[in-house]
């Protein structure tokens, strides 16, 4: 099943390419091609989450293929409770995001939709690799679609954008890439054998020193990836200048593949490096969340503030890996679902409101309350949910990051209340310029409502809003038992070796990164 969901969107982008004809000819019928297999996709996602045992920690539907057995490379996929809402997230996003380039896409659509069709299947892949030589194959293959969907539809200063974006992403993936072959090395001194899979690189002994430094070659090319400041500079350019499309994937899913990459690769492998560089991380991402509020609130460009944004909200998400507790890690990964469902909703309509105006400036738009109201509707819980209210997704995510955090280290929990502050006052102040007041541009005032092809393409986004906003046990469940198993993994070696701390219940000295036993619900 995770076979056919990887390379099912790769077969669709090359049917598109094969069918593709002169300008105009076969638009129609290729732009519902590639949005039939976008929700196939999707479809397939949700089949994976019903049949998934939310009991169970290990990695199911798991398929196993040698490759090149010579060096004990391997087609190895699978999915744990960590991963399976962020194959749903992909699949989720990617027909929305097509379907809001229908108008917006003019010229050459069949080779649009094939590159996000194929940056849909490394997406896919990253999230279900369990080889490390397959991770970065996939890792590395997003780039190229994501490359050319910037250069090649975005917007005036695309090309630099682009390369801006290659440069910095692929100077992290290649020092990954030299401690994913010193793992593989390590693992024949060991045994032998070259093995380049996630769960047999758990097992071998790395020297201290080695694990240093592939800790900080792994972590930095996520870093760059999520991106955690002070990594965060090529971020702005490639969503200013991206299409909507690409605004949206971007934001929604690529950002989360660095957080996703801490999670799955970081912390379990070096577990001794990543207890000891916990607190580092914790700082770059508490000055990350106020940083990025206090660019956002000066941007006077909508695109920009919503991209800045993703630096303050993704440094919570980081705060609650390196909280290193069950409601830490289990915010963490709730919060990658919803920014992306936030973020990616409010880049949906600014871009709704850029193809009308044609400008991005906050000082070009007022009064559209009057004006397109459903549209405003929707922009306002989009905006809710982004700040955390309480009933939206925003709110469950942030709530136990700050949990998780207070739990383990006060401080940085004080520090990071901070910026959500800050968050309600920049995205507030900005929806009330945008959409109250009177109307002192004439060309606001003939403004057209939210179109039906705009209703569904912003509707499911406000849907799951709601949906995550109150049902939140539909999504933590699941990922509860895997997230367990991997707080014990980082911290078992710590706890085995601290003597126990009477009356307390819990090893003197690393209390506050011990696996707690209590659910988020609890």
């Amino acid at each position: 099943m995770l076979t056919t969901l990887i390379f099912l969107p790769l077969a669709g982008a090359i049917l598109m390419l094969l069918l593709k004809g002169s300008e105009g000819r076969r638009d129609g019928l290729l732009r519902w091609l590639s949005l039939g297999v976008s929700l196939l996709v999707f479809a397939l996602t949700l089949v994976v989450w019903a049949r998934f045992d939310p009991s169970s920690a290990d990695y199911q539907f798991v398929e196993r293929r040698e490759w090149i057995p010579a060096f004990g490379i391997s087609y190895l996929v699978g999915v744990d409770g960590i991963s399976l809402f962020l194959l749903v997230l992909t699949g989720f996003l990617t027909p929305i995001a097509l379907l809001s380039s229908w108008a917006s896409v003019r010229h050459r659509f069949a080779e649009f939709a094939a590159f996000l069709l194929a940056l849909e299947s490394a997406m896919l892949g990253v999230f279900v690799s369990l080889d490390l030589f397959l991770f970065y194959l996939f890792w590395d293959a997003m780039l190229v679609p994501m490359y050319f969907l910037i250069g090649m539809w975005g917007y005036e200063r695309r090309v630099y954008a682009a390369v801006k974006f290659i440069l910095y992403t692929a100077a992290g993936s290649i020092l990954m890439l030299v401690a994913i072959i010193g793992l593989g090395w390590l693992h024949y001194s060991a045994t032998g054998e070259y093995s380049f899979e996630l769960q047999a690189l758990q097992e071998i002994p790395i020297p201290p020193n080695l694990e240093f430094w592939f800790f900080l070659a792994f972590t930095l090319a996520f870093a760059i990836k999520v991106p955690l400041f002070p990594f965060h500079t090529w971020l702005p350019d490639a969503h200013v200048e991206a299409p909507t499309a690409g605004s949206v994937i971007l934001a929604g899913v690529l950002l989360k593949m660095g957080t996703y990459g801490l999670v799955r690769f970081s912390f379990p492998l070096f577990p001794d490096a990543a207890l000891f560089f916990a607190p580092h991380l914790a700082v770059l991402a508490v000055v990350g969340i106020v940083y990025g509020a206090l660019v956002s609130m000066v941007q006077p460009d909508l695109k920009k503030l919503v991209a800045y944004s993703s630096v303050s909200h993704l440094g919570f998400v980081v705060l609650g890996i390196t909280a290193l507790n069950v409601q830490g890690m289990q915010g963490a990964v709730y919060q990658m679902l919803a920014h992306g469902v936030s973020t990616g909703g409010l880049f949906l309509l600014v871009g709704m409101l850029s193809d009308r105006r044609h400008t991005r400036l906050i000082a070009e738009f007022g009064g559209l309350k009057a004006v397109m109201p459903r549209l405003v509707a929707a922009f306002m819980i989009i905006t809710l949910a982004s700040i955390g209210l309480p009933g939206l997704n925003g709110f469950v995510g942030e709530f136990l990051i700050l949990l998780g955090a207070f739990r383990w280290d006060p401080r940085y929990a004080a520090v990071a209340v901070l910026g959500v502050i800050l968050s309600a006052v920049y995205m507030l102040w900005m929806f009330q310029r945008v959409n109250y007041g009177t109307i002192t541009n004439d060309e606001n005032a003939t403004l057209r409502d939210l179109t039906r092809r705009e209703a569904w393409v912003i509707g499911p986004t406000v849907a799951a809003a709601f949906l995550m906003g109150v049902l939140p046990g539909l999504f933590l469940r699941p990922m509860q038992p895997s997230v367990e198993r991997l707080l014990q993994r980082v911290s078992r070696e710590a706890v085995a070796a601290a003597p126990a701390s009477p009356g307390t219940g819990l090893q003197a000295g690393t209390a506050s990164h011990a696996p707690l036993q209590e659910t988020a619900g609890r």
